[in-house]
């Protein structure tokens, strides 16, 4: 049920749109963890629906297994 949850919530977001998807590229404080506007600057059309779907611990902030669930489930992808 999570997973159809991510993949409505993000279903909008272009794949031409999509600029990167690793941790390093995107965790511009190097803090471990992705803000919403760290994962804007590589998904600019994600919605802070789609990031709260991301975000399974809910703890306001993407980690890196998060990510790699997102883009392993082809929810998150940086082809296009």
């Amino acid at each position: 049920m999570r997973k159809l949850a991510i993949t409505l919530a993000l279903s909008l977001i272009p794949a031409g749109t999509l600029l990167a998807a690793t941790m390093g590229e995107l965790d511009a404080d190097a803090d471990g963890a992705l803000t919403l506007a760290e994962l804007q600057a590589g998904y600019p059309t994600l919605t802070e629906d789609g990031f709260i779907a991301l975000d399974s611990n809910a703890d306001g902030l993407v980690d890196e297994a998060e990510l790699t669930a997102a883009t392993g489930a082809g929810i998150l992808s940086t082809d296009g």
